[in-house]
């Protein structure tokens, strides 16, 4: 298998993420996505095992890239509180730059097989321990209750945020998702924040 990495792979990646918001993973056939990467099809089978390595190689590279962005950015914040307001910015702006990536991660991949969300957990394991740790901090710092669960509101957090882009996709992007990060800032703080 080659490398994933280069123009090809890249082309690849950006098709599959084309072809599946405009036709839905179950009707993307290979072929597809090889005539708009603008590669022959046995090409795709030189980075990618089937059409689930695609999705799976998509995810994990478009999150991986996102993932990275927001640690950094988060580096150099020293408030949990203001840490977790960029976290929901960085989230909604990375997807409402790209509505077709958006489809893809919010509507597409619920769709796909166990095989798939496995591929998928690994890492979006990696972008809820950035959360958890937002959360520690701030339960350290007294910014946040000390009775709080970590994992419940580190659900409820990924749950909105999640839920939001998925509401915004279905609305045909009638708003702008930024518009509402303070709103899910402010009730998140004063839902765990200390009284």
């Amino acid at each position: 298998m080659a490398k994933r990495t280069g123009a090809k792979y890249d082309a690849i990646i950006e098709a599959a993420v084309k072809v599946i918001a405009e036709y839905g993973y179950h009707n993307t056939q290979v072929s597809k996505i090889a005539r708009e990467a603008k590669v022959a099809d046995g090409t795709i089978y030189l980075y990618f095992e089937n059409k689930d390595d695609v999705l799976i190689s998509l995810f994990s590279d478009k999150m991986g890239r996102f993932i990275s962005q927001v640690e950094e950015a988060l580096q150099q914040v020293e408030s949990p509180i203001d840490k977790l307001y960029h976290l929901i910015r960085l989230h909604f702006e990375n997807l409402e730059r790209d509505h077709m990536l958006a489809i893809v991660t919010q509507i597409e991949l619920r769709q796909s097989n166990p095989e798939v969300r496995k591929g998928i957990g690994k890492i979006l394991k990696r972008y809820l321990n950035v959360i958890d740790q937002i959360l520690i901090d701030g339960v350290k710092q007294n910014l946040f209750r000390s009775d709080m669960d970590i994992r419940i509101t580190r659900r409820m957090i990924f749950g909105t945020l999640d839920e939001t882009v998925t509401s915004w996709i279905t609305k045909n992007h009638k708003y702008k998702l930024l518009e509402q990060v303070d709103d899910i800032h402010n009730l998140f703080i004063h839902g765990f924040g200390k009284p």
